[in-house]
């Protein structure tokens, strides 16, 4: 049978350490609810999907955050930049003997469930699916083999032009690839909807 897994990278929600462009205009309290809010939806999303799940923390393991053991296994995020890190990850569960594997993190509220099942879908014919963020990143990557380093290497982390140099990468290496439909992370002010301003009163 099919081995697919999900892995989640997330930030430890500590005052002052996460969502820190958004804490600028909107204070660290505020940013830290946000952040708990963002938390909360990507659990929900993904708590019922039909893959292994793996939470991948920041700084440390916390047992009693709300995410089941017996439906996440958690991880630490090794050390280095968020390349390494994910390169990491993926490396250790192809290791494992997973077949297909999708990483996301904790920041997209438009991500839904149905759209990472059709991810896991993409990568029955395709051999890397990435779901491209409106801020030139990207906020799904899937592969179904473990030898593109290409992928994790020489990239601006949270800049523009990350997707860019990733598609490059791909076109390079004659990689076959599908995207997603374009979604917006929470990253400042600007990007929360009206709706998540109105509930939690920002």
């Amino acid at each position: 049978m099919m081995k697919t897994g999900l892995i989640i990278f997330i930030r430890n929600p500590e005052i002052g350490k996460v969502k820190t462009r958004l804490a600028k205009t909107i204070g660290t309290e505020k940013a830290l609810q946000v952040y708990k809010f963002l938390l909360q939806h990507t659990h929900d999303i993904t708590v019922g999907l039909d893959c292994d799940k793996f939470l991948y923390y920041s700084d440390y393991l916390d047992e009693l955050d709300g995410w089941k053991h017996d439906t996440f296994h958690k991880k630490l995020q090794h050390d280095g930049e968020l390349g390494e890190r994910m390169s990491k990850a993926f490396t250790d569960l192809f290791d494992e003997g997973y077949q297909r594997l999708l990483i996301i993190g904790s920041d997209c509220l438009e991500l839904e469930s149905e759209l990472i099942r059709s991810a896991f879908g993409i990568l029955e014919k395709k051999e890397v699916v990435i779901g491209p963020s409106a801020d030139g990143g990207y906020y799904l990557l899937g592969m179904r083999r473990a030898n593109l380093p290409l992928l994790f290497q020489n990239k601006a982390w949270g800049s523009s032009s990350v997707l860019a140099e990733t598609l490059n990468d791909l076109v390079t290496s004659n990689c076959n690839f599908e995207l997603l439909k374009v979604l917006n992370d929470v990253d400042e002010e600007k990007d929360l909807p009206n709706s998540l301003i109105r509930q939690m009163n920002l």
